[in-house]
């Protein structure tokens, strides 16, 4: 009798874990814009695809696609020293974040060429 119990226990548990999936927007492979970040909650990530067009300090940058322009924060291990300027189209996997005065950037986990 313990040994049905635990079994089933044992079987509920794991069939439930077999069953978890993220479906989250990069799970299917869709691209996000940066319009729909500067909407976007914080902490939600998005893939964006555009160009770095400016640095503004540090490792700050300004990231734009079609729908606009949004600040970027890429740490110098995400670069692997890559040369990328202007006209390098790019897609980054950031997190939305949002500084002590309020305003939205992203904050950049990966950096891809895009060909």
């Amino acid at each position: 009798m313990k040994h049905t119990l635990l079994l089933a226990l044992c079987l509920l548990f794991l069939s439930s874990t077999t069953l978890a999936q993220f479906t989250g927007p990069s799970a299917s492979g869709e691209a996000s814009t940066v319009e729909q970040a500067r909407q976007a909650r914080i902490g939600t990530y998005v893939t964006l695809t555009g160009n770095i067009v400016a640095q503004q300090r540090e490792d700050y940058y300004r990231f734009r696609d079609q729908t606009g322009e949004i600040r970027v924060e890429i740490e110098t291990p995400v670069w692997r020293n890559r040369k990328i300027g202007p006209d390098t189209k790019v897609r980054l996997v950031a997190e939305v974040d949002r500084n002590a005065a309020g305003t939205r950037y992203l904050w950049v986990e990966s950096l891809e060429l895009v060909e």
